[in-house]
C-alpha cells in the first residue's frame, strides 16, 4: 500500500471518542464561556469535523486570544528547530476545554493567603513553602501468627 501523509494520517486512536461518549456533541459544550487569557486544553472531538485542529495540536495547552460566537483563537507554542514559534490556531468550542493545570496553584495561593492572614493576626511566623514528602515512619510487625517459614524447592519428579 502507498504511504499516507494526509491531514488525519495516523490518528486512528487519537481522535476516537471515549467509552459511552459517542454520538452528537452535548449542549453543555456550547454553553461554556471562554474569555481572552483563559488557559485551555485542545482535544479534538471527532463528532465535529469543522474547526478541527491538526493532529499536532491535539493534547496541547494554549491561551485564548480571540473569542467568536462559535470558535476561539488559541496561542500555542510549537518547537521548530531550536526556537519556540507562537502559533495562532482557530478552533471551534467543541475541540477545547478549560485546563485544570492552574487549579492546584490557585488553591495553594488561597490557602497561603488564609494562613498568612491568620499568622499576622496571632503575631507568629508561618512557613508557606512547599515541603518534600517525607518517608513513612518505621514500624515493626508483631503478631502471634507471623512466625518465620522455611521455603525449600519442590524436588523434580518424572512421570515416565
Amino acid at each position: 500500500m502507498p504511504h499516507s501523509f494526509g491531514y488525519r494520517a495516523r490518528t486512528r486512536h487519537m481522535f476516537k471518542r471515549g467509552f459511552k461518549e459517542h454520538g452528537p456533541v452535548k449542549l453543555s459544550t456550547f454553553l461554556i464561556n471562554y474569555h481572552v487569557g483563559d488557559i485551555v486544553d485542545i482535544k479534538a472531538n471527532a463528532a465535529q469535523q469543522k474547526g478541527m485542529p491538526h493532529k499536532y495540536y491535539h493534547g496541547r495547552t494554549g491561551i485564548v486570544y480571540n473569542v467568536t460566537p462559535s470558535a476561539v483563537g488559541v496561542i500555542v507554542y510549537k518547537v521548530v528547530g531550536n526556537r519556540y514559534l507562537e502559533k495562532r490556531v482557530n478552533l471551534r468550542v467543541e475541540h477545547v476545554r478549560h485546563s485544570k493545570c492552574r487549579q492546584e496553584f490557585l488553591d495553594r495561593v488561597k490557602t497561603n493567603h488564609e494562613a498568612h492572614v491568620k499568622a499576622k493576626a496571632t503575631g507568629e511566623r508561618v512557613n508557606l513553602k512547599r515541603g518534600h514528602v517525607l518517608p513513612r515512619e518505621a514500624y515493626t510487625v508483631t503478631t502471634t501468627d507471623n512466625v518465620p517459614q522455611t521455603m525449600v524447592p519442590v524436588p523434580y519428579e518424572t512421570t515416565i
